[in-house]
């Protein structure tokens, strides 16, 4: 059994929709979701705003199992990838993966690296994070560190500008782990 933090964002199209398409896919795996957030888009590429959330999820999957998902949903949306950090339909990330209890440390894979390498940097996954689990880590190349600790680290610009806006669930899915 593993658990994976997944970050979902889109800023093409029925942006909610196909957050929601993310939620109702792993709805029976889902632990936890958080609120919707609306972002900045990252990377220096104009472009919209992101609608983001992160999801926990429980399952039999193995890490790989876990991105071949999140790959098929973005395939679903119709994602390209023409310009890299550019405006999406849909991008599913896996941030972390444990295993048994464990964190999946991989760096060999040439197309899942874990945990993700630029998540310590990013608010948008980490705040949302954070809402949903509380005491949530992250295993970083300095071992590792809580999630607070990371978003206090980040500039407080780009912490401001992580802001919830909506929620695709209600109940307690969103409001914290079961």
């Amino acid at each position: 059994m593993s658990r994976a933090v997944l970050s979902a964002g889109s800023n093409v199209g029925d942006s909610l929709g196909h957050l929601r398409s993310v939620v109702e896919s792993f709805a029976d795996e889902l632990v936890a979701v958080s609120a919707v957030y609306a972002t900045p888009p990252w990377g220096g590429v104009e472009q919209d705003d992101f609608l983001n959330i992160t999801l926990i999820v429980d399952g039999p999957l193995s890490a790989r199992q876990w991105l071949d998902r999140a790959a098929g949903l973005e395939q679903s949306a119709d994602r390209t990838r023409e310009v890299r950090w550019g405006p999406r339909t849909l991008d599913v990330d896996v941030i972390s993966v444990s295993d048994a209890g464990r964190v999946v440390v991989d760096d060999d894979d040439p197309v899942l690296t874990l945990p993700h390498p630029r998540a310590a940097e990013r608010a948008f996954v980490l705040i949302p994070w954070l809402e949903i689990e509380p005491e949530a880590t992250l295993w970083t190349p300095d071992g590792e560190r809580s999630v607070r600790e990371l978003i206090d680290a980040l500039d407080p610009d780009e912490r401001d500008a992580v802001r919830a806006v909506d929620r695709l669930t209600d109940g307690p899915v969103g409001g914290g782990t079961s």
